[in-house]
């Protein structure tokens, strides 16, 4: 008795089957349909055979082959478009649908089976460890990790084909080669279609092609490894970054072959340099433990921090702006200090007659040391200059030394220092007031009030009117001029006249 030579099948006594040939090793929907006919017609598991019009059937008994394939013409013509669906779990068309891609030759037969037995044996779904359900689970998890080792493992090179010479602004074409385990290259093809939608490009393997020309995916017959081009420019580019990525204190070689097995080494251009850079691991890892530890490179200026006996005494007040600028740039009796560039302390003429007082810090302010030259400032000398006083006239200063602020991308946003942080600089605002000694203080919203006059002062609804601090002095409560920035552009010039009217009291003789 002869034994058919087919590596599509190992099923004996081939004479007794009924073949039935599918369109491709992947034809799911020919295999659905020939299935259905199949269950219609009663055929046993073990009574047929699967083959692939790629691999055509070779036999010693031709005569009983040609039979088989006389009467599986007739199933096609008279019962596959006809046989009614079958019901069977969603989650076994999901398996289908991977499984078959499998490289396996028995895969059609086994699908096939685990069918017949669905609809014979009900029971079946509900058995996970059943040995047919467990063999079809395997081929479709390894069909899918085949199918993520060529998503990982793909590398295009550079050519300038004819498309390009002639059009050269659409960019050179891409060819990788690549030599999948299982049948996925079609399956595959839209992921790569949608990852690199913008160039054109082609993959060969050894069983299929595909190729994008920028609109639409194609497929063409298997190739050869001379047929991929040799390498360029941007493989010694992804070379020397490879070689610099390389972190010989974390490899771990069993762990890095079982994510990159070494039967894909050989189409892998930085496979080349993992054997040295691998045996030079522990010598290069002594040496980075050996370096000097670099410190961090901070986008602002470092600060130093003086020891705390430098610090002024509470009953002994500052009586210089210089001291003064001194000491709070080292301040770090609260935490805003550490992040910013720079303590920011009044400034004007000491002995004037008026001293506004800020929040604190902006941006700018923090990164020229001055107060008051940012958006808000600009807005504040507009004011000044429309009331008729002269920005060198007054002293300008802020409740807070410090600019507290969060990161956000490049940028640095504006935070509200909390009561507990102006307190801490109370001592600091106080030094100023008694140095300069001015004969109204002027407080640009809640939190310089506060600090002015020792106690919450609503805003909104004390602007424009004069208090008296304990010590005498007399507190002119207004807006911010960065509230009004916040504004809406159309609200801005009303806000900006109310705010010049509560300003105006400043140029009264009488104050």
């Amino acid at each position: 008795m002869g034994v058919m030579n087919d590596p599509l099948t190992n099923d004996l006594f081939p004479q007794a089957l009924l073949p039935v040939t599918l369109q491709g090793p992947a034809d799911l929907e020919g295999f659905r349909r020939a299935a259905r006919a199949l269950l219609a017609q009663h055929m046993l598991p073990e009574q047929v055979s699967w083959h692939s019009s790629d691999a055509p059937v070779q036999d010693l008994f031709a005569s009983g082959i040609a039979g088989a394939v006389a009467a599986t013409t007739a199933i096609h013509k008279a019962a596959f478009n006809d046989a009614p669906p079958v019901s069977v779990p969603p989650e076994f068309v999901s398996l289908c649908e991977t499984a078959i891609l499998h490289s396996d030759p028995n895969r059609f037969g086994l699908l096939y089976r685990i069918l017949w037995r669905l609809v014979h044996e009900p029971g079946l779904r509900h058995d996970p460890l059943d040995a047919d359900r467990v063999k079809a689970q395997q081929m479709a998890q390894a069909v899918r990790r085949d199918m993520h080792k060529m998503k990982a493992f793909v590398r295009f090179r550079s050519v300038q084909d004819e498309t390009f010479r002639n059009h050269p602004e659409g960019g050179p074409l891409h060819v990788a080669w690549f030599e999948p385990e299982h049948h996925i290259v079609e399956a595959i093809a839209p992921f790569f279609a949608r990852r690199f939608t913008q160039m054109r490009w082609a993959v060969l393997t050894p069983e299929r092609s595909i190729q994008w020309d920028g609109a639409q995916l194609s497929f063409g017959p298997g190739a050869r490894k001379s047929d991929a081009p040799p390498p360029d420019a941007g493989e010694k580019l992804w070379l020397t970054y490879y070689e610099h990525i390389f972190n010989p204190a974390r490899l771990k070689m069993k762990m890095m072959q079982k994510e990159m097995p070494r039967k894909y080494w050989h189409n892998l251009p930085e496979a080349a340099l993992i054997t040295p850079l691998a045996a030079g691991a522990h010598a290069r890892s002594a040496r980075m433990v050996d370096e000097v530890a670099a410190g961090p490179k901070r986008r602002l200026p470092d600060i130093k921090v003086l020891p705390v006996t430098m610090a002024a005494d509470e009953d002994s007040p500052v009586r210089s702006l210089p001291a003064l600028r001194e000491l709070t740039n080292h301040c770090r009796e609260c935490t805003i200090g550490a992040c910013a560039t720079q303590a920011v302390c009044g400034e004007g003429p000491l002995q004037a007659r008026l001293m506004f007082v800020g929040e604190q810090p902006g941006d700018q302010e923090d990164l020229q040391g001055r107060p008051f030259v940012g958006p808000a400032g600009q807005l504040l000398d507009r004011a000044l200059d429309e009331l008729g006083i002269q920005r060198g006239q007054v002293f300008v200063s802020n409740a807070v030394k410090h600019f507290k602020y969060e990161l956000r991308g490049q940028r640095r946003i504006h935070k509200t220092p909390t009561q507990r942080e102006a307190a801490a600089c109370q001592h600091w605002l106080d030094d100023e007031i008694a140095m300069v000694q001015p004969g109204l203080l002027v407080a640009l919203g809640a939190t310089a009030a506060r600090s002015l006059l020792g106690r919450a002062v609503p805003v909104l609804a004390n602007r424009g009117q004069v208090f008296e601090r304990d010590d005498g002095r007399k507190v002119l409560v207004t807006l911010h001029p960065s509230a009004l920035l916040r504004l809406p552009a159309e609200e801005r010039e009303a806000a900006y006249a109310a705010w010049l009217a509560d300003l105006s009291v400043l140029t009264l003789a009488s104050v």
